[in-house]
This record gives structure tokens, sequence and C-alpha cells, in this order.
């Protein structure tokens, strides 16, 4: 016999605990300022970032990289940016040769350079694959920048740079501030690096 379903959570609650995580983020001001001089240094060096998660975290990620290399709202040049979590052959085939653990540090090796940027999601900081990630980064002179929760688990000491949400009741929420987190950083990037002035020959 099946059990009675619990009851769904009330609609205004859940606003409720996501605004509280998002208004949560203005105690985290100054990391965000790190990271955002940390996103942006590395890009006017000419360096890229590399982005990665686990489910939506991937997701995450994939959004980063998107808008450095398309555009978030500015029509200015194309920036480096890489999701780690975006290629099913590169994922699988490391998955199968080395191991689940090993797909995104693999990549790390092979793309990452000295002055880059590793920008990594989750919402507990524990996945081992993330781990890996960051190790490998740090053994090449890559920057982490850790987008967390919950302290931020056994990443936190890996990370250059870490934004841990201070106020999540659930890993929905934390990827919910994750979100706000990511624009703001693509605000200050697009202030960075604004759109050139149209070439006269383009002009009507």
């Amino acid at each position: 016999m099946s059990g009675t379903p619990s009851p769904a959570p009330d609609f205004g609650a859940i606003v409720a605990d996501a605004a509280r995580a998002v208004a949560s983020l203005a105690r985290i001001a100054p990391a965000f300022e790190e990271a955002a001089a940390l996103v942006v240094g590395a890009l006017r060096a000419g360096r890229k970032v590399l982005a990665a998660g686990n489910g939506g975290s991937a997701a995450e990620a994939m959004h980063l990289a998107e808008e450095l290399s398309g555009r978030y709202r500015a029509d200015r040049r194309a920036l480096p940016g890489l999701a780690l979590c975006a290629d099913g052959t590169a994922l699988t085939c490391i998955g199968n040769d080395f191991g689940f653990a090993d797909v995104f540090a693999r990549q790390v090796e092979a793309f990452g350079a000295e002055g880059d940027v590793l920008a990594l999601f989750t919402t507990s900081g524990n996945s081992e694959n993330l781990l890996r990630a960051a190790r490998a980064a740090r053994a090449r002179g890559v920057r982490v920048l850790a987008f967390a929760g919950r302290g931020g688990g056994a990443l936190a000491p890996l990370s250059d740079v870490l934004l841990d949400v201070p106020d999540a009741e659930t890993s929905a929420h934390v990827q919910e501030a994750h979100q706000v987190l990511l624009h703001a950083l693509l605000e200050r990037v697009e202030a960075a690096f604004p759109p050139d002035p149209p070439h006269p020959a383009t002009q009507s």
C-alpha cells in the first residue's frame, strides 16, 4: 500500500526562503569584490575562465562560459570561457578510462594554464571530481573560484576565493543565489570590457 503523500510546500514559503538566501549575499560583498577582480584581471591579462559543476551546478558552469564567449547584455568582444562539463565525449572518455572522479581534473590538465581561473559550482563543496579539479588547478597556477553553500565543505581550503551563500535552507536555494552571484559577476565583466564602437564601414 502506498503511503499518504506529504503536502506540497507552501509557495509563499518557497519564495520567502529563496529571497532570504539571495538577501544574505550582501554579507559576502567583500568576497564578491575579490572574485570580480580575480576574473576581470585574468581576462584582461588574456587568460581564460574554466568552469565546472555537477547536475544543476553544471548548468550554472555552462551558463557562465556561454555568457563570456557570447555575451551577457552588451555587444562587447568575445571572452574565453570554457565549461568542462559540456563535452559529452570528453566526459565519457575520461570517465570510462580514468573514472568519474577525474572528469574535470583531466581537462584542467589539458586546458588550464598559469593565470587562468577555474570557477567551480557546488552546493556541498564535497564532490570528489571538483576537489580533484581544484588540486589540479592549484598545481598549475590556475586560481580557484568556488561558488558554494553550507560553508564550502572540503573545497573551501582549496579555493583562492570562496563565494559561500550564508543563508540557504536547501541546495535549490544555494543554486538560486549562485545565479544572482553569476549575473552580478557578468555585470562587472561587461563594465570592464565595454562594447567597441561600430566600425565606420558598418555605419549606415
